[in-house]
C-alpha cells in the first residue's frame, strides 16, 4: 500500500511542479514585457499561480489514482499500456496548450480560453489566415519538443516498468483499494479550492496591479477549462447586484423606444420614430443604404479625430463633408463580436461569442431583418470565408437575402490569405450597385479584411507594414466613393463606415483603457443633409437604433440600442473583453476585471454608480442570452 500512496503524491507533486515551472518560462519568452519586474515578483507569480496549479493538477491526478487502485488487483502488462498511454496524452495536451497559449498572447493579450477553439473549428483555413507556415511549422515542432520532453519527464520519475510491474499485489486488497479511494478523493480539496464558499477560479490568481504579472499567475490549462464550462450557463453568471436593483439600473439605461414597448405601446405608436428636424441628418426617409465595416479601424489612425494624419487621409476627407461621431466606441475585440453589435445592436459578451449559437444569434435583432420589413434588399459583400465564426448562419438568418464571398470570387482574385483583397470587393460592390434595376431601396454591407494581419496588400505607401495596410483600406475607400458619385444613386444613397473593434494599431494600447475602444462612426453620401460633429457618447450597439429612427423606422425591439440623436435616450459607452467590462457614462468611467472581481481604473464623481450601473448591464445582458 505505501508504495501505491507513495506513487499517487509523486503523481500529484510532479503535475504541480511542472505548471509552477511553466510561469518563469512565460515570463522568460515575453522578457520585454517583465524587463521592469523585481525578482521577487518571479517568485510571487510562482507562489499565487499555486492554487491553480494545485486544482488543475487534482484532475490530472485523478485517473493515476484510479489506475493505483486497479493495480492492487492485477499488474499486468496491459495496465502499464494504459498508465503509459494516459501520461502520453497528458504530455501531448499540456504541451499544446502551452505552446498555443504562449503563441496568441502576443497578439490577444490574455491567457488561453475557448475563443481560439472557436475561431479554428469553425473555419481552420481563416484561423490560420494570420499566421505564415514557418510560424505553424515551428509551432508544431515546438509543441512535439515540448511533448517529448514532458513525457521524458514522465517516464523517468513515474513510468519506469520496473517500478509499476515489480509492484506486489496485496494481501488485504479490499482495504488497500479503499484506502486508495480515500487518498484519490482528497484531491477533491485541491480541485475545489479548499472549503471556502466560492470555488477555484481564475480571479483566484489576481495579486497585482500590473496585469501583465496576473496572468503570468494564470495556469493556462485551467482558464481553458475554466472558459469552456462558462460557454453554457449564462444565466448564472455575473450575479452581482438582487434581481430588483438591476432591472431599475437596466431600465435606467434604455432607449425610450425601448421602454415604450416594453409598457406594451404598439409599435405603429412609439415615439420618436423620426428625430426632430435638429437630429435628422438626412435629405431622404428611405435612401439606399451602404455599410461599410472597417476591419481593425480606431480613432487613432484619423487625423480629424485627433489620431494620424498620413494614414486614413480619405476618410478624414470624407469627415470634413459627413456626420461624424466622434465618441463612439467598439463593442469588443473580436470582429465577430463587433459584428454582431453593429448589425443587431446587441452588446458584446466577455466570455463568450453570440455567433458561437446558431440558435440563440437568429433570436435576436437584426438589421437586415428591420429594413427587409420595410421593403429594403439586403446583401452581404465579404472578401473572405462567410462560414467563418458560424458567419454565414448568423447573417442569413439576419435577413440578408444573399452573401458574396471568397468563393464568389474567381480563384485569380483570390490572392491574399483572408481572400479577395478590399479593391476587388469594392469593385465588384460598384459593378452590381450599377447593374441593378429594381426599385425597392437596398441595403448593402460591405465587410474589408486587408487590414489584418498579416497586413500582406497590393500597395505602397507608408513604410510601416501595419500602417500601409490601413492606408491601403483607406485608399480603397477613396477610390469607391470618387467612383460611386459618379452614380445616379449617389444623390438617394447614405454610405456608413464603421469599424468592427481596434485591431493591430496602435500596437501597445491598453486593452482595459477606453481608449483601447475608440472608433470613428461616419455618414456620408448624396442623402446626407450637410457637415456636422456629434459629439454625444455611444457604443456600436447604437448604430442599429440611430440607423432606423434616421429612416423613421421602429426600434424598440433593439432593447440594447440607443438612438445617438435623441436627447432623451441614455448614451453611455460599454465594451467587454476576457474576462472584464467597461462602461462611460456622464462623465465617469469605471472599468472593472470580473476575474479578479476589482475594480481596474474609474474617473469621475460618479464612478461608483457608473460601476453598479456597468455590473447590472451585464447582468441583464446574460439574463437576456440565457433566455434566447
Amino acid at each position: 500500500m505505501k508504495e501505491r500512496l507513495i506513487g499517487l503524491v509523486r503523481t500529484y507533486v510532479l503535475f504541480v511542479v511542472l505548471f509552477v515551472v511553466q510561469k518563469p518560462l512565460f515570463m522568460a519568452v515575453y522578457a520585454r514585457l517583465y524587463a521592469d519586474v523585481a525578482w521577487t515578483d518571479w517568485l510571487r507569480v510562482m507562489w499565487h499561480g499555486l492554487p491553480l496549479d494545485l486544482s488543475l493538477a487534482g484532475y490530472l491526478s485523478a485517473l493515476p489514482g484510479l489506475l493505483f487502485i486497479a493495480s492492487v488487483w492485477t499488474l499486468g502488462r496491459g495496465l502499464h499500456r494504459v498508465w503509459c498511454g494516459y501520461f502520453g496524452f497528458v504530455a501531448v495536451l499540456m504541451s499544446v496548450i502551452a505552446v498555443t497559449d504562449v503563441a496568441l498572447y502576443a497578439y490577444w493579450g490574455f491567457r488561453l480560453d475557448a475563443t481560439p477553439l472557436f475561431y479554428f473549428f469553425s473555419s481552420p483555413r481563416d484561423a490560420m489566415a494570420s499566421v505564415s507556415v514557418w510560424t505553424v511549422a515551428g509551432g508544431v515542432l515546438a509543441m512535439l519538443a515540448y511533448a517529448a520532453v514532458l513525457y521524458g519527464i514522465f517516464h523517468a520519475v513515474l513510468l519506469r516498468r520496473r517500478s509499476l510491474l515489480g509492484m506486489k499485489l496485496p494481501y488485504r486488497r479490499l482495504t488497500v483499494s479503499a484506502v486508495l479511494l480515500v487518498a484519490t478523493g482528497v484531491l477533491f480539496i485541491p480541485i475545489r479550492g479548499g472549503f471556502t464558499v466560492s470555488t477555484m477560479n481564475t480571479g483566484k490568481v489576481y495579486f497585482s496591479d500590473n496585469q501583465r504579472l496576473n496572468h503570468a499567475a494564470i495556469n493556462p490549462a485551467f482558464s481553458l477549462m475554466e472558459s469552456l464550462s462558462k460557454q453554457k450557463d449564462f444565466g448564472a453568471q455575473y450575479r452581482y447586484l438582487e434581481p430588483a436593483e438591476a432591472d431599475r439600473r437596466f431600465q435606467s439605461m434604455l432607449d425610450p423606444q425601448v421602454l415604450a414597448l416594453r409598457a406594451g405601446v404598439p409599435a405603429d405608436s412609439l415615439p420618436a420614430l423620426r428625430p426632430d428636424s435638429a437630429g435628422v441628418l438626412l435629405r431622404t426617409e428611405r435612401p439606399d443604404v451602404v455599410l461599410v465595416i472597417l476591419e481593425s479601424f480606431s480613432s487613432h489612425l484619423m487625423a480629424s479625430l485627433g489620431g494620424r494624419s498620413d494614414v486614413a487621409v480619405n476618410l478624414d476627407s470624407l469627415a470634413a463633408t459627413g456626420v461624424l461621431f466622434t465618441r463612439l466606441h467598439a463593442n469588443s475585440f473580436r470582429t465577430d463580436r463587433g459584428l454582431v453589435s453593429i448589425l443587431s445592436g446587441y452588446p458584446a459578451q466577455p466570455t463568450t461569442s453570440l455567433m458561437k449559437y446558431p440558435r440563440k444569434s437568429q433570436q435576436v435583432p437584426a438589421l437586415a431583418g428591420a429594413l427587409r420589413q420595410a421593403g429594403y434588399d439586403a446583401k452581404y459583400y465579404y472578401g473572405g470565408d462567410a462560414d467563418f465564426t458560424n458567419m454565414r448562419s448568423y447573417l442569413m438568418s439576419s435577413g440578408f437575402g444573399s452573401i458574396v464571398a471568397d468563393t464568389d470570387f474567381p480563384l485569380s482574385e483570390r490572392l491574399s490569405k483572408w481572400g479577395v483583397h478590399d479593391h476587388l470587393v469594392f469593385r465588384r460592390l460598384l459593378d452590381d450597385l450599377a447593374a441593378d434595376t429594381t426599385r425597392a431601396p437596398l441595403f448593402r454591407v460591405l465587410q474589408t479584411s486587408s487590414s489584418h494581419e498579416p497586413f500582406e496588400v497590393p500597395y505602397r505607401r507608408l513604410a510601416d507594414d501595419r500602417l500601409n495596410a490601413f492606408a491601403y483600406t483607406d485608399s480603397c475607400v477613396g477610390d469607391f466613393v470618387r467612383r460611386f458619385r459618379e452614380s445616379p444613386r449617389w444623390e438617394r444613397t447614405l454610405l456608413v463606415f464603421v469599424p468592427d473593434h481596434l485591431g493591430a494599431w496602435p500596437e501597445d494600447v491598453d486593452n482595459l483603457s477606453f481608449d483601447r475602444y475608440r472608433i470613428p462612426l461616419l455618414l456620408v453620401g448624396g442623402a446626407v443633409k450637410g457637415a456636422r460633429r456629434v459629439d454625444t457618447c455611444g457604443s456600436q450597439q447604437d448604430l442599429a437604433a440611430t440607423l432606423l429612427a434616421q429612416l423613421g423606422l421602429p426600434h424598440g425591439q433593439f432593447t440594447f440600442s440607443k438612438d445617438l440623436m435623441n436627447p432623451a435616450a441614455p448614451h453611455f459607452a460599454f465594451f467587454t473583453f476576457p474576462d472584464a467590462f467597461g462602461l462611460q457614462w456622464n462623465g465617469s468611467q469605471a472599468v472593472f476585471d470580473n476575474q479578479a472581481g476589482r475594480l481596474v481604473s474609474s474617473q469621475g464623481a460618479e464612478a461608483d454608480e457608473v460601476l453598479r450601473s456597468g455590473k447590472a448591464y451585464l447582468q441583464k445582458l446574460y439574463d437576456d442570452l440565457a433566455r434566447l
